[in-house]
């Protein structure tokens, strides 16, 4: 009785941020981490044309976590916003101090950053800003449990920033639909900017983020895909097409290496979207 009251106040709570109704459970999705053999995962998908909220694991869902590099996108945006960037191609220079990865040490925008995850980029960005003007717009977006902590430049991995995966949705669909408390432009670009893959059927946009502890990993994909999809109108009877957004987020923990890949990440996802119908 306990566990059911409990799950019963996290589905009342769970979708403030996306305001769904329709909440329907696919513990199926459970069989695709098996195959890909992870046991720890959650992913929960927005289709907003029907209205309707598609969830795997409600509590997990539910639980405030490391955001990792997927808040180099609130980063991004709080840059823009703020002045600290002009535009994508505010360039940072590398500050020579290798990291062993040769896509992090070079001079390089913030466009190329976010593609690369660049920690020192980010770092340094965050440095720029300041804590008073990225709690301002932690608090004015409500991202996650809006806490910064003294470590301005490693909060969104060190336990301090924390933010569900149905939060992570909201915050995606807020930025796809240019409803966060920010301009236009500086939603556009960063958009623009999550642009990963373009088909003649879909565009995929993500962002993926990693906090290791220990010999784990808690690894991230949050995003949305635009599928056009052609129909008779209902005014003018005739062929149109329209692109319909879903909104997702993803997570789970693993000891691999290969598991916790930007590439294991995207197929797991696909195999979830093809599931669902979204993609072929």
């Amino acid at each position: 009785m306990k566990n059911n009251f409990f799950l019963f106040i996290i589905a009342t709570l769970l979708f403030s941020s996306c305001g769904r109704e329709n909440i329907l459970t696919q513990n199926q999705w459970g069989d695709i981490y098996k195959k890909h053999g992870i046991d720890s995962a959650c992913f929960e998908m927005i289709d907003n044309t029907h209205d309707q909220a598609f969830i795997y694991n409600l509590e997990r869902c539910s639980r405030r976590m490391s955001p990792a590099s997927t808040f180099k996108v609130f980063l991004s945006l709080a840059a823009l916003e703020s002045n600290v960037a002009l535009d994508e191609n505010m360039m940072i220079p590398w500050n020579k101090i290798p990291t062993g990865k040769p896509e992090w040490d070079k001079d390089m925008t913030m466009r190329e950053a976010l593609k690369v995850s660049s920690e020192p980029y980010f770092k340094e960005l965050a440095k720029k800003m300041g804590a008073v003007e990225m709690q301002k717009w932690l608090d004015t977006i409500r991202y996650g449990n809006k806490r910064i902590g003294q470590d301005i430049e490693s909060c969104w991995v060190n336990d301090t920033l924390l933010i569900t995966p149905d939060e992570q949705v909201g915050f995606m669909k807020k930025l796809y639909f240019d409803k966060l408390p920010m301009s236009q432009r500086s939603q556009r670009i960063v958009r623009n900017m999550l642009l990963e893959e373009q088909t003649a059927e879909h565009k995929l946009y993500f962002k993926t983020g990693t906090k290791l502890n220990g010999n784990q990993s808690l690894v991230w994909l949050v995003g949305f895909i635009e599928r056009k999809e052609t129909q008779k109108g209902v005014v003018t009877k005739k062929e149109e097409t329209n692109s319909r957004p879903y909104f997702f987020a993803m997570n789970y923990e693993t000891t691999s290496d290969s598991l916790a890949s930007r590439e294991k990440r995207i197929e797991i996802l696909k195999d979830i979207l093809k599931e669902r119908q979204i993609l072929k």
